[in-house]
């Protein structure tokens, strides 16, 4: 039927608008509006008054096609078509480049995508060996394995995973030694007898849960939360009294006391 009908065009007898949308794949629709816009004109008639394509109109046909399957407004095609051959090449010049760099954008959004996929996977995209160099001899790289089995199914991780993804080394770094410069402030208060409940107690917990905060979104009664996590698992606590004997008891104390301080009662608070 093909072969048929391109015979019937290639012989001067021309294809009627059915046939050609059978032959190219695009629908009697499409084709009589591009008859009316000028983009594609049939370029005979029957005895009857009905249009037939030749086989230079075929070629105009898929010269569109081409055009269309890159992009190319309608409106912009036909001045192409048309356009000398000059000002086409220059004109699909541009229009290569733009579509390179749609290219180049979608790349990029589909490294942020895998990027994201593994950090909610692994948690962090650093290895072992990048995690102990920047975090410390005391880093455990399966401690970020256990937070995921633990809490990798919450909102909290998924944000935690979205804010790593975009996250290089020397950014680890930078929240590392921030970490690092807290607690030392931490121990050193603890070790002067500052009193949980004081101003300066007060405003420790608030940095340290403003901390959190770089790994994800945290409430009052969330840092609460995470201050009986401090003080009851072995891990947590071995971590913060390894920085300062008595710490981690201390640290829970001063979060609860903020707590209050901001209106939330540490006894009956939950992870919200």
């Amino acid at each position: 039927m093909t072969n048929r009908a391109l015979d019937d065009a290639t012989a001067g007898d021309g294809l009627t608008v059915g046939a050609v949308a059978s032959l190219v794949g695009v629908t009697i629709r499409a084709l009589h509006h591009w008859d009316a816009i000028g983009l594609v004109r049939p370029s005979e008639r029957t005895d009857t008054g009905y249009r037939l394509y030749t086989v230079a109109d075929l070629a105009r046909i898929h010269r569109v096609l081409v055009y269309r399957e890159l992009g190319i407004p309608l409106n912009d095609i036909g001045t192409l078509l048309d356009a000398p051959a000059t000002d086409a090449t220059a004109s699909l010049c541009r229009q290569r480049d733009q579509l390179r760099e749609r290219v180049a954008h979608l790349q990029r959004m589909s490294d942020a995508l895998d990027r994201m996929i593994e950090a909610r996977q692994s948690g962090i995209l650093l290895s072992a060996e990048e995690q102990v160099a920047i975090f410390g001899q005391h880093w455990q790289p399966s401690w970020v394995e256990q937070a995921h089995d633990r809490w990798g199914d919450t909102a909290q991780w998924a944000q935690y995973a979205e804010r790593a993804a975009g996250r290089t080394a020397e950014h680890w770094q930078q929240i590392a030694e921030s970490v690092d410069a807290l607690n030392a402030e931490l121990a050193e208060a603890h070790r002067t007898g500052v009193v949980p409940g004081s101003d300066q107690a007060n405003a420790l917990a608030e940095r340290h849960r403003a901390s959190i905060g770089s790994y994800f979104d945290c409430t009052h009664s969330m840092h609460v939360c995470l201050g009986r996590t401090y003080a009851t698992d072995p891990g947590f606590a071995a971590f913060y009294d390894d920085i300062e004997t008595g710490l981690t008891t201390w640290l829970r104390d001063i979060i609860d006391a903020n707590a209050r301080a901001n209106g939330v009662t540490p006894e009956s608070a939950a992870w919200v």
